[in-house]
């Protein structure tokens, strides 16, 4: 191997625990700050809740993962992966709106500063009554007045101050819930206010641009688990697939299969629950109320027709079972028909029904919102269930978050989980990662001092 971990032969390397998105940043920031790294994933990839798989000459991803304009550090690590030319990101944001009645609406940004450019998009959105978009523009107003880091606003519910602000129920469930229950993944009114909050300032209420949408142009195990691998390896680190990490010992070490590994420093970055198992309570003793961030699913529903029956790249539902489709026919390698993904947040009341009853309940749904889906042969329909797809973000959760510093000197804690500024998301773990590493070099640069 060669790169910028080899100048440091001297140092055990750092253990880095977990490959998804925070644990490859971690490593990453490190190797590419000259210290030697090793990252451990218990499965046979990297990527961690981001990843594809290959169904009949089909590749599919375990659910449709987007980001925003104003997620920089995701946009960042994009860069290092080289994987930045395989996402599409729109020039301006410009969400289509379809609803089971055969109603269209449409929110597309305009040439405006921020937080203006939204306001005609508002006023003219054909989905609400006149009275209710006005209502829905003095909201957005009264939205960015708030502070995301106030506590106060941890402890209240999303759907509470939407109410308490004039947003009727029409209005919550064809506008707000769009962009909540998506980016949160749990339903507005049992929504945390300030991770809600931060949400519509940070992306929709600031800059003009921040809320553009990217998705990816390839398979998720392309852009991030294939393309961080050979960057770790490229860089001098190691990676260690299907190595189990069972527990972090005091000096710091890991243990792995039984055996003691020591460390120059460790960086967990796994989810809660399993990191509150490998950290020792003498390191973090808040480790047991980490258990009060539960969990909150997401379920996907994959449908490949014989013919294409949608022409928008992705599309917004209100009304509907159905929450966005998105077009994968491209990145899936579908060379005739089209495939879609059907995203369903906040998806508690579907993640155990059984297949042969959710394609009863989607397939008619489909075919009331895209007309050209009612002649169109079903080719393949199958779902997939992320049960554990982020943490639930009520009120409360946001002071069961920790830092990324333990009581243990050279001992991180990495994940979108933690206490990052952001919700639960690709850019929250990124920026956990970052923030790990850039504890971790300075432990490092402490220990290793000439």
């Amino acid at each position: 191997m060669s790169g910028p971990a080899n100048g440091r032969r001297d140092v055990a390397p750092v253990a880095v625990v977990g490959g998804g998105l925070a644990g490859i940043t971690a490593a990453l920031a490190l190797a590419e700050a000259g210290w030697p790294v090793t990252l451990y994933e218990a499965r046979p990839r990297l990527g961690g809740a981001t990843h594809s798989f290959a169904r009949g000459g089909l590749t599919a991803d375990n659910g449709q993962h987007v980001f925003l304009r104003c997620c920089t550090a995701y946009r960042g690590l994009l860069d290092r992966l080289g994987s930045t030319a395989r996402v599409r990101l729109q020039e301006r944001f410009d969400v289509r709106v379809l609803t089971p009645q055969g109603g269209r609406g449409r929110l597309r940004r305009t040439a405006l500063p921020g937080p203006f450019h939204l306001l005609p998009a508002l006023a003219g959105y054909r989905l609400l009554s006149p009275a209710d978009r006005l209502r829905a523009v003095r909201g957005a107003l009264a939205l960015r007045g708030l502070d995301p880091a106030e506590p106060a606003l941890d402890r209240a519910a999303l759907g509470g101050w939407l109410a308490d602000n004039g947003q009727r129920e029409a209005a919550r469930r064809a506008l707000w819930d769009l962009f909540a229950v998506a980016a949160l993944n749990i339903p507005s009114d049992e929504a945390a206010l300030g991770p809600a909050a931060m949400v519509f300032r940070t992306a929709l209420l600031g800059r003009a641009d921040a809320a553009d949408i990217g998705v990816p142009s390839v398979p998720l195990g392309e852009l991030h688990g294939g393309a961080a691998l050979s960057a770790v390896t490229r860089l001098g680190g190691e990676v260690r697939l299907a190595a189990k990490v069972d527990g972090v010992l005091p000096g710091p070490a890991i243990r792995v299969g039984g055996a003691r590994v020591d460390a120059s420093a460790v960086v967990v970055a796994t989810p809660h629950g399993q990191a509150a198992r490998l950290v020792p309570a003498e390191a973090a003793p808040d480790r047991d109320a980490w258990a009060g961030l539960g969990a909150s699913p997401i379920v996907n529903v994959h449908v490949v027709y014989d013919r294409p029956v949608m022409r928008l790249p992705f599309a917004a539902v209100v009304g509907s079972p159905v929450q966005w489709i998105f077009d994968r026919t491209a990145s899936g390698g579908l060379t005739r028909g089209q495939y879609l993904t059907v995203s369903v947040s906040a998806a508690r009341h579907w993640i155990e029904v059984p297949t042969a009853v959710m394609r009863e309940a989607f397939l008619p749904e489909l075919e009331r919102l895209l007309p050209a889906a009612r002649t169109a042969r079903v080719v393949d329909l199958f779902i997939t269930r992320e049960r554990r797809a982020t943490f639930r973000q009520v009120p409360g959760s946001g002071g069961l978050r920790p830092g990324a510093a333990t009581r243990w000197p050279g001992l991180f804690l990495a994940g979108a989980w933690t206490e990052t500024g952001w919700p639960d998301t690709m850019e929250g773990a990124v920026r956990s990662g970052l923030q790990a590493a850039r504890l971790a070099r300075r432990h490092l640069e402490k220990e290793h001092a000439p």
